[in-house]
């Protein structure tokens, strides 16, 4: 099978997760907290991950070192999904996708910060170009902004911190050691913090199928889109998980009577031109 359709398979996958992914947390946002709905989500990676490791008998990749990356790791991922879900439950879907897309320009922007790599002019422009498609979507007024939209703009942010903080744990971890430490620790987090207040909403018939598929699509999203990153090269993958928005705004329109709206479309666009100037520039680079 051809490298391209192979991955455009396994982003199929990764979109139609996400996209689950969202509606569920907006359905289960009447119910439950975000800090709630991230106890659940933990808790069904947690047995996913278990078994998993249980069954192709790889307990031996899990270790105790860098368990301070870890933990910081994952609280920022635990951070940035509890905003996520936050913003899902309050915008409309579309512009919290287009706003999620800017965490590889926040990359850009805090790499030199945090792994030491030059800022160049490339990179530079990509950033300037991407905050000018945060513009567009947002289109800031005092009188009609919506606070969920910097709320979606924060969460894309502590995405940048845990994509830069997974770059740099898999130099010494596997995949499954990574995976273990995601699920137990958030686990953690979620039981603390949702059960602060002495109050833990519990699943019921009509949630159950919710908070299940929260947990399994979140997983099954990042591994759809980490293994067609593995086959194909970030500059076919990344304009196949564009594909994202139309989809959610899609799917949003049908469901929630969101409109389409053509400044959403063209700032994620200007979005998705200034990520793809960043990755065929590094690609060219290395080539």
């Amino acid at each position: 099978m051809n490298v391209v359709l192979k991955a455009a398979l396994w982003m199929t996958g990764a979109i139609a997760s996400f996209s689950f992914m969202a509606v569920a947390g907006r359905e289960l946002s009447g119910e439950y907290d975000t800090f709630e709905i991230m106890l659940y989500r933990s808790l069904v990676g947690v047995i996913i991950v278990v078994a998993l490791t249980t069954l192709n008998k790889r307990w031996h990749e899990v270790h105790k070192d860098n368990i301070r990356q870890h933990f910081l790791r994952n609280i920022f991922h635990f951070t940035g999904q509890n905003l996520w879900f936050y913003a899902v439950a309050v915008i409309p879907l579309a512009q919290v996708f287009a706003l999620e897309f800017t965490s590889p320009l926040w990359v850009v922007l805090l790499a030199p910060l945090l792994l030491g790599e030059k800022m160049t002019r490339i990179r530079g422009l990509s950033a300037i170009l991407g905050f000018v498609g945060i513009l567009i979507v947002t289109r800031p007024n005092p009188e009609t902004f919506e606070i969920g939209l910097l709320i979606a703009a924060c969460a894309a942010i502590f995405f940048a911190l845990t994509i830069l903080l997974t770059k740099r744990l898999t130099r010494g971890n596997s995949i499954t050691c990574i995976l273990f430490y995601l699920t137990t620790i958030q686990l953690v987090l979620g039981l603390v913090t949702a059960g602060f207040d002495g109050d833990i909403a519990l699943p019921t018939g009509a949630s159950f199928p919710y908070l299940f598929l929260v947990g399994c699509a979140g997983l099954l999203a990042h591994f759809c889109l980490t293994t067609a990153l593995s086959i194909a090269p970030a500059t076919v993958v990344v304009p196949i998980d564009f594909a994202r928005l139309p989809v959610i705004a899609v799917v949003a329109m049908v469901l929630y009577d969101e409109p389409l709206e053509v400044w959403v479309f063209v700032g994620a666009l200007l979005i998705f031109a200034a990520n793809y100037l960043n990755i065929w520039n590094e690609t060219r680079k290395k080539a």
